[in-house]
């Protein structure tokens, strides 16, 4: 399923003033047991790393590199902002 088929358009605007624009997209989807530092280095120098993760938590993005964040720590920072809602 795509980001287009989840209802979010692609690109974003935001994405125009993306630090990962132009690169190839295999930096962002490392395989298992892959290094994911290069791309994490990409996202710590971007000035839309919080628009990218804010998508990425939005759409569900369930694999990657987004915002700076690999795929367990958005797992951990939905079940974060879930508890503290829940705790509201």
């Amino acid at each position: 399923m795509s980001a287009t088929d989840r209802g979010v358009s692609w690109p974003p605007s935001w994405y125009a003033r993306a630090a990962c624009r132009g690169m190839d997209p295999n930096l962002f989807f490392p395989g298992r047991g892959e290094s994911n530092s290069e791309a994490l280095t990409v996202c710590r120098s971007c000035p839309v790393r919080f628009d990218c993760l804010e998508q990425a938590l939005g759409s569900d993005e369930r694999l990657g590199i987004w915002g700076g964040l690999s795929e367990r720590e958005r797992r951990r920072l939905r079940r974060e902002i879930a508890r503290r809602r829940e705790a509201a």
